[in-house]
């Protein structure tokens, strides 16, 4: 362990974990804390919620990770206030931590926009626990359904997924999918094509910051595989197994809040003002104002581009901050002044199931349909920790795709997840009726 300036990272999300890879050989003493002893890799949640992958496919320990790492420690915990006067952070234990440099990259939580009901009824997919609860609610409203057909008409079989973004778009997708190509020969006593996936969007566009083509092209795609697609909607008010929109009532069991996030919580106990979403101003070179050894990357940061438009919240902002701010600190440490952070914008991807994706590469190249699914799949494969997770992840989407199957469908014992204790009594259908003694 090096005896040098101590950096203490929060979040081995892709820029906390990429920004203590990157100071692997800097003459400093790193310590991630984390709430998980993993990794996660988020943007395939969607797919352990549809049953087409396992949690341990997407998930990586950070103690593997980092192994080889000498300058590094790991510690599991949460940390819930930051002192920036003192270089002190406090865990949730009541344990605390001195820093010479602080980095910030916890990333974000949902957004519930003061919708009412939502926090107490909706799903949400931030975490592998949330996926997991979620794929054992749907098993379980069919098998509910299965022993009381009556439920049909109750909405057990409605799926209402609530914004029209990449996340919305590839969970409809998969589910629409899931019941129709999988969950029909399953339960041949239902009538699943009864089963409905409707997708809310508040504005008229799906996957707003895409070109129209692409969007055209999602829409029409979605739409062809089963999903119902409503523009121009806003959700008013939740309860439970009913979602109202405005005039409208829709019976479901099932809502999942897709519409928006807001960087972590801890963003609001650094005593700043905040911009939209609870996104820290940060200095070009990701460095709180007034705060050089404080650093706020990915999610949480509110870094601009030369016009002053906020960066896109994603995976390659948090990576490309990570090694950015691990060369800062090597140039203070040298003596050296700091330099701006760029970010590189190397385009979109979104994938509406079998054969269909929609990609949006530098220098203006589009590609959709089969091409970009392809694409999509190599993309995500290359982003994946782990060769076995990347082996295994490639062995199931092979094997899902020639047998048309999914090999997850194991309905677990639903887990409590971080958010649902703190901000829940109850859930649309968290008590599924075939589960209640007779």
């Amino acid at each position: 362990m090096s005896d040098g300036p101590r950096v203490v990272i929060i979040g081995a999300g892709f820029g906390g974990l990429e920004a203590a890879k990157a100071l692997a050989s800097a003459p400093v003493e790193v310590l991630l804390i984390d709430q998980h002893n993993y990794h996660t890799f988020q943007p395939l949640l969607y797919q352990v919620a549809s049953a087409a992958l396992t949690p341990e496919e997407i998930s990586h320990a950070v103690r593997g990770i980092l192994r080889r790492q000498r300058n590094l420690t790991f510690r599991l915990g949460k940390v819930v206030t930051i002192d920036k006067e003192a270089r002190f952070v406090t865990l949730e234990d009541g344990t605390g931590i001195g820093y010479d440099y602080l980095v910030l990259a916890p990333g974000t939580i949902y957004h519930d926009f003061g919708v009412p009901g939502v926090r107490e009824h909706a799903f949400f997919l931030k975490s592998l626990t949330e996926a997991v609860n979620l794929r054992s609610h749907l098993l379980a409203q069919f098998e509910a359904a299965s022993a009381d057909p009556a439920l049909l008409e109750q909405g057990a079989l409605t799926v209402v997924i609530a914004g029209g973004g990449p996340t919305g778009v590839e969970l409809a997708g998969a589910l629409v999918e899931l019941f129709s190509r999988v969950l029909t020969k399953d339960f041949k006593e239902l009538p699943v094509d009864r089963a409905r996936v409707v997708l809310l969007e508040l504005s008229p566009t799906l996957l707003s910051p895409y070109h129209p083509d692409s969007q055209a092209y999602t829409l029409k795609t979605l739409k062809q595989r089963g999903v119902e697609v409503r523009l121009n909607t806003t959700v008013t008010r939740v309860e439970a197994q009913r979602v109202h929109l405005g005039g409208e009532v829709i019976s479901t069991r099932t809502l999942i809040w897709a519409a928006g996030v807001r960087a972590s919580p801890l963003a609001e106990t650094l005593g700043l003002p905040l911009t939209r979403g609870a996104r820290v101003p940060v200095a070009a070179d990701l460095s709180l104002p007034d705060y050089p050894e404080l650093f706020v990357i990915g999610d949480m940061s509110a870094s601009q581009d030369a016009a002053g438009k906020l960066h896109p919240q994603v995976a390659q902002l948090a990576i490309q901050g990570g090694k950015h701010i691990a060369k800062q600190l090597r140039r203070r440490l040298r003596g050296q002044p700091g330099e701006a952070f760029r970010y590189r914008d190397l385009g979109s991807m979104a994938t509406i199931g079998r054969s269909a994706a929609v990609a949006e590469l530098p220098f203006g190249l589009r590609l959709k349909g089969l091409f970009a699914w392809l694409a999509w799949l190599f993309l995500h494969l290359l982003y994946l920790v782990g060769f076995r997770n990347r082996l295994t992840v490639l062995l199931s989407w092979a094997a899902e795709y020639l047998t048309y199957d999914r090999h997850t469908r194991l309905l677990a014992p639903m887990v409590p997840s971080p958010t649902e204790q703190q901000n829940r009594s109850g859930r649309l259908g968290a008590k599924a009726p075939f589960m209640k003694s007779r």
